[in-house]
């Protein structure tokens, strides 16, 4: 998939549990998972906002664009 979340990332920077995150977001544990492996389809601007509110980032913090037809260089 070409949009890939960076939670763990910021979790991991933040050395913050995924149990205190998903319940500071109000999110389960299990749709966190959801969200950091990349199988979410939507998320909502509410869901978000909160998780940018608990992370202290922008959305583009957590968001990456990957061009999936790049060549990869060895």
């Amino acid at each position: 998939m070409p949009i890939v979340v960076r939670i763990d990332v910021l979790l991991a920077e933040r050395r913050m549990a995924v149990g205190e995150f998903a319940e500071r977001v109000g999110l389960t544990p299990a749709n966190v998972a959801v969200l950091k492996n990349g199988r979410a389809k939507a998320v909502r601007f509410s869901t978000l906002e909160s998780i940018c509110r608990v992370l202290e980032c922008q959305p583009g913090d957590l968001l990456q664009w990957v061009d999936e037809d790049a060549e990869v260089l060895s």
